[in-house]
């Protein structure tokens, strides 16, 4: 426990001095602020109709309200997550192998294992942490905008919604962390990123997408709209699954692959 803990404590070290940080957070900050910018619009038919937000994109958005503003939140964080989320597991581990320093961890009297779940819960923590900012810059802007219909328990609900949506796409990063060891870098674990974006766009599209993991977390924020069927038990299970398949993987790897 002490070692883990030691290699929590680097992990952490290393991401708080990282610029690397306040990109993420600078680039997720424009989701609260964007969405804040599509709900004051809409307020207002007028400029609504000027900017074009009236009609076909309108029905993306919803109506001028916190339920709409909450369910924007969790979209955006369930395609945009996969993204910057894929990112920051690429980061922890693949960095260690561009700077060359994946030998001075080796060499160290820490089990692997030890390493490889200091950089997930560090990775965890991580968008984890942004996630939550995102929820809270989200309420101030709301605030700021004056939403109707407002209140505690649609603020619960849309909570609730919007962590479910960051935790699915959380756990899906977690085989990211296999391909930036495998590929010992950052250009395998974000080419495999790219892929299930696109992947995920087409199988949703073609009505499967409740049995591909990383199509889950858009289809549970209710992206295709409130109408179509929710997720049940066993996509749930999928999500599980596969980051359960990323994490294992990873341990292996780092434990028994020539290094």
């Amino acid at each position: 426990m002490k070692q883990l803990k030691a290699s929590l404590h680097g992990e952490l070290l290393k991401i708080r001095k990282s610029t690397i940080l306040w990109i993420t957070i600078a680039a997720l900050t424009i989701v609260p602020l964007l969405g804040g910018f599509f709900m004051y619009v809409l307020k207002d038919p007028e400029l609504a109709k000027s900017t074009g937000l009236l009609g076909a994109k309108a029905q993306l958005v919803g109506e001028a309200s916190w339920p709409s503003y909450y369910s924007l939140l969790s979209q955006a964080i369930a395609v945009g997550g996969i993204l910057i989320f894929g990112f920051i597991f690429s980061w922890i581990f693949g960095r260690e192998y561009s700077d060359r320093t994946y030998k001075d961890l080796l060499s160290i009297s820490i089990p692997r294992s030890s390493i490889v779940i200091a950089k997930f819960i560090a990775a965890a923590i991580w968008c984890t942490l942004l996630s939550l900012f995102v929820f809270s810059l989200g309420l101030v802007v709301g605030s700021v905008i004056d939403l109707p219909s407002g209140s505690t328990e649609i603020t619960q609900q849309g909570f609730i919604k919007f962590v479910t949506s960051s935790l699915l796409t959380i756990a899906l990063s977690f085989p990211v962390a296999f391909f930036a060891s495998y590929g010992r870098g950052y250009l395998a674990p974000l080419g495999f990123v790219v892929i299930t974006l696109v992947f995920a766009q087409v199988i949703a599209a073609a009505g499967h997408g409740y049995y591909f993991p990383w199509s889950i977390p858009a289809l549970y924020s209710q992206i295709a709209g409130a109408e179509n069927e929710p997720i049940g038990i066993v996509s749930f299970v999928i999500v599980l699954s596969t980051g359960l398949l990323g994490f294992a993987g990873t341990i292996m790897w780092w434990k028994f692959a020539d290094q």
